[in-house]
C-alpha cells in the first residue's frame, strides 16, 4: 500500500523587532509563548544588523529574505513586525511574494519624517554633522550610538519605491492612540481605502504592553487562514 502524500507545511511565522530592541523584546517573547501553546513556532529574527552601531535597512531586509531561504524553496511566511520591524515587514511583503500576511504593531511608516519630528531640528542637524546618534539600547539596557547611514538608506528607499510600502496581502495593524513615537495618523492614512487592511486602535502608547491580550486576540482571528496547511496567497490589486 502506498503511503498517503504528506500535507504541505504551514507557513513560517517570523517576528521582527523594533529599533534599538532585539529578539528578546517583551512583545516578541510574549507572543512566542502565546503561540507556542497553540503549536505555532514564532521565529524571532535578529535585526540588529550588521551591528547596532551600523544599523542598516538593507541588511534588515536581507535578514528577512535569508530567513525565508532560497527563492526556489517557495517557503511561505507570516511576518509580525513591531515599529521599525513593522516597516521592514511591509517592505519585505512588497518585494517578496512568499510573504502571505502581515501583522504590524505600531509600524514606523514615514520613518525619517517621524524621527525628525521627535528629535527636533538641532538634534537632527547634530546627527547629520557628527554621523552618530546617541540613544538607548533597550535590548542590552545601556547607551549606544547609531550611524546616520540608516537615515540615508531609508531616504533612498523611499525615493526609489515611494514612501508608502505597496503591500497587496492581508494586513492587520494594531496601533496605540497615545503613541508619541510612531503617530497613529500614519497607520490611519495607509489603511484608508485598502480593503485588505484592518486597523485596530487601542488606548495605549508605543510599546503596546498594555494591549498584549488584544494583539493576541486580534491576530489569532486574523491569521486563522494561516494555521496548519498553507493557504493560497491572497494578493489584492490596486484600484
Amino acid at each position: 500500500m502506498n503511503a498517503p502524500p504528506l500535507s504541505p507545511p504551514g507557513p513560517r511565522w517570523l517576528y521582527l523587532h523594533g529599533f534599538a530592541s532585539g529578539p528578546a523584546s517583551t512583545k516578541g517573547v510574549w507572543l512566542d509563548a502565546h503561540w507556542a501553546k497553540q503549536g505555532i513556532h514564532l521565529e524571532r529574527l535578529n535585526l540588529r544588523v550588521p551591528s547596532m552601531e551600523r544599523l542598516g535597512l538593507s541588511a534588515m531586509l536581507d535578514t528577512v529574505r535569508d530567513a525565508l531561504g532560497p527563492p526556489q524553496d517557495n517557503a511561505r511566511a507570516v511576518l509580525i513586525g513591531s515599529s521599525l520591524g513593522g516597516l521592514v515587514a511591509a517592505r519585505s511583503a512588497e518585494r517578496d511574494a512568499r510573504v502571505g500576511a502581515l501583522v504590524l504593531l505600531a509600524p514606523a511608516f514615514h520613518f525619517v519624517e517621524q524621527l525628525q519630528r521627535r528629535m527636533g531640528a538641532e538634534a537632527w542637524a547634530h546627527w547629520e554633522r557628527t554621523g552618530f546618534l546617541e540613544t538607548d539600547d533597550h535590548a542590552e539596557k545601556r547607551r549606544t550610538r547609531v550611524h546616520h547611514g540608516i537615515v540615508e538608506e531609508a531616504q533612498a528607499l523611499d525615493a526609489r519605491l515611494g514612501v508608502w510600502p505597496d503591500v497587496r496581502v492581508p494586513t492587520l495593524i494594531v496601533h496605540g492612540r497615545r503613541d508619541d513615537t510612531c503617530d497613529v495618523r500614519y497607520s490611519r492614512e495607509w489603511a484608508q481605502g485598502r480593503r485588505h487592511v484592518r486597523l485596530v486602535e487601542v488606548d495605549d502608547g508605543h510599546e503596546l504592553t498594555a494591549s498584549l491580550e488584544t494583539i493576541a486576540r486580534e491576530a489569532d482571528a486574523f491569521l486563522t487562514p494561516w494555521r496548519g496547511e498553507e493557504p493560497t496567497r491572497q494578493v489584492f490589486t490596486a484600484g
